[in-house]
């Protein structure tokens, strides 16, 4: 079915941004598929569609490794935006199998069970640091002064950027970002093409310097693979630590301003909350699903598929909903309802199949070391003023959380 003129699905209206849930549901009303011109996408609303989708290698996040552009009906990219796309093109999110499968079974080595539990120490000790700061100076930014610098040192420590680095990799990582919203601006595309330039020449003397004296990090650990197998090129190195730090932090920052103003802006769940931590691991499944911090995700038609009737071409695009699925009432009941021990709970905010969140246990840790950080030290934790959003669908967060320690 295609989408009329009055759908209420605008991902370029503020009113929409700040609140796309209605608008979600207004979608799932009108059918499990929904035509959008604007983006020239269908677009997947209902929880069961996108769960099955998620898993169907009829589609795929790339054509290249079967089609050419002319054989998939689609143009190839701008030449200027070069640079960001052999970037972006070389991590394992945007390749299909046997290269995706290669590089994950390399990469997955570093987040093992083992891995995770042997960072407990330090992410949790890193957490207590940050908020006792946010305490000493009565506030601040949540954003700034815990959600970002956390997550940021984690996957930084484990790739083995040195701290005095550190700073450059939040400004790069948002510039690169801009390109997965929909039909971003020339100025977002050269924005990300500058960043995607700086961090890979970066990133290139990084490599150069741990080949010369490898240490006990990731990065070390990708070039010292010698099983034929599983080597990787450079490019293929400098793709994956970029993607390792972009989706290694940008869920865990969001989900952490989303799920506090959550709490705030639903002060009885909050009560509960701060009256038994045994809640957190359920509240941090419940805020992922509640605001989810990436909202759509994207799949290429690689061979014709039918939903409900609809027939979808091979070398169209399809906009699978996770906001919307997350809220999906036949799989959640009352899903409009904060419920922090909301149990049956099967949210896809971490993704599926074969692209399943690689570092879903570390981003849990990291959310649940800053959660807890949070009650132990900072039981009064107010909302010092309502935030702003970021004009971003796609990727969903705050401008800033202004809070204060009363």
């Amino acid at each position: 079915m295609s989408g009329p003129v009055d759908l209420a699905f605008d991902p370029w209206d503020p009113a929409f941004v700040a609140d796309p849930y209605p608008a979600y549901a207004e979608l799932r009303a009108r059918g499990r598929v929904v035509r959008y011109e604007p983006t020239d996408q269908w677009l997947v609303p209902h929880h069961a569609d996108v769960s099955a989708l998620l898993r169907d290698r009829r589609l795929g996040r790339t054509y290249q490794h079967r089609f050419s552009h002319e054989e998939f009906g689609r143009s190839a990219p701008p030449a200027a935006h070069e640079p960001f796309r052999t970037l972006n093109d070389h991590g394992m999110l945007d390749l299909e199998p046997p290269d995706h499968t290669r590089i994950r079974r390399l990469v997955s080595k570093a987040f093992t069970p083992r891995t995770v539990e042997r960072l407990k120490p330090y992410v949790r000790g890193l957490a207590d640091e940050l908020v006792g700061g946010l305490v000493r100076d009565g506030g601040g930014d949540l954003l700034t002064d815990v959600a970002e610098p956390l997550p940021v040192a984690v996957i930084a420590e484990m790739l083995g950027i040195p701290e005095a680095d550190r700073g450059q990799l939040r400004p790069w990582s948002a510039a690169i970002c801009g390109m997965y919203e929909l039909n971003p601006s020339e100025d977002t595309a050269a924005r990300a093409v500058r960043a995607s330039v700086e961090f890979s020449e970066y990133l290139r003397e990084l490599i150069a310097e741990r080949r010369g004296r490898p240490g006990d990090d990731l990065i070390s650990g990708l070039i010292a693979a010698h099983d034929e197998d599983d080597r990787l090129t450079e490019q293929e190195m400098i793709s994956t630590a970029v993607l390792l730090l972009n989706a290694g932090h940008e869920a865990t920052v969001n989900a952490t301003v989303n799920g506090w103003w959550a709490l705030f802006r639903n002060p009885a769940q909050l009560a509960a909350l701060r009256a038994d931590h045994s809640l957190i691991p359920t509240a941090i499944e419940e805020l992922m699903r509640y605001d989810t911090p990436l909202q759509l995700f994207e799949r290429w038609v690689l061979d014709d598929i039918e939903i409900d009737g609809t027939v979808i071409p091979r070398g169209a695009e399809i906009a699978m909903l996770f906001g919307s699925a997350n809220h999906d009432p036949a799989v959640f009941p009352d899903p409009t309802r904060l419920d922090l021990a909301r149990a049956d709970n099967p949210h896809i905010s971490f993704s599926a199949g074969i692209h399943y969140c690689i570092g879903a246990p570390l981003a849990r840790l990291e959310l649940t070391a800053s959660m807890t950080a949070l009650l132990n030290r900072a039981p009064t934790l107010a909302l010092a003023k309502d935030p702003t959003r970021k004009p971003n669908f796609v990727i969903r967060g705050l401008e800033g959380l202004s809070v204060e320690v009363r």
